[in-house]
């Protein structure tokens, strides 16, 4: 029984992340075209140097981007439900989660040499990082609360 209702909570944390992922992208893009900026490739930078693949033509990396984005915001889901499933809920649950999102991400970038430490990146840059994570935080948290209602 406890296996079962872990899997369901992992299960709508996956969906959860699906949407939380679909928000952040919304923002990021939207973000772009605002500034006209162009898409980061370091969802793939990061996938390329864990499997040691060393180059990559434009065409890949944007592919690969999108594929590492969206699976790694549903995996992530995941975390979210196992925290569901550990009883932790709600605002609680939102604030974990966005700690382990975000400070996750500031760990793995830098140990993997895909992206600066956040002591070198510019005012600008920590906050555009920061509320598009805390968009997909909301995003999944929001998500995941309207599946638990169904």
């Amino acid at each position: 029984m406890v296996l079962r209702r872990i899997a369901s909570e992992v299960g709508k944390g996956i969906f959860a992340g699906l949407g939380g992922t679909a928000a952040m992208t919304a923002s990021s893009t939207a973000e772009m075209k605002l500034r006209g900026g162009q898409t980061s490739t370091t969802p793939a930078a990061a996938l390329c140097t864990l499997l040691g693949v060393e180059t990559l033509g434009e065409t890949e990396k944007t592919r690969l981007t999108n594929l590492v984005h969206w699976g790694y915001g549903a995996g992530l889901g995941a975390l979210r439900g196992l925290l569901a499933a550990t009883g932790v809920r709600g605002a609680k649950a939102a604030a974990l989660f966005f700690g382990l999102v975000w400070g996750g991400e500031q760990v793995m970038l830098p140990a993997l040499k895909v992206s600066q430490p956040i002591t070198e990146w510019s005012g600008e840059m920590v906050a555009s990082d920061l509320a598009h994570h805390l968009v997909y935080v909301l995003g999944t948290n929001t998500s995941y609360e309207a599946i638990q209602r169904t």
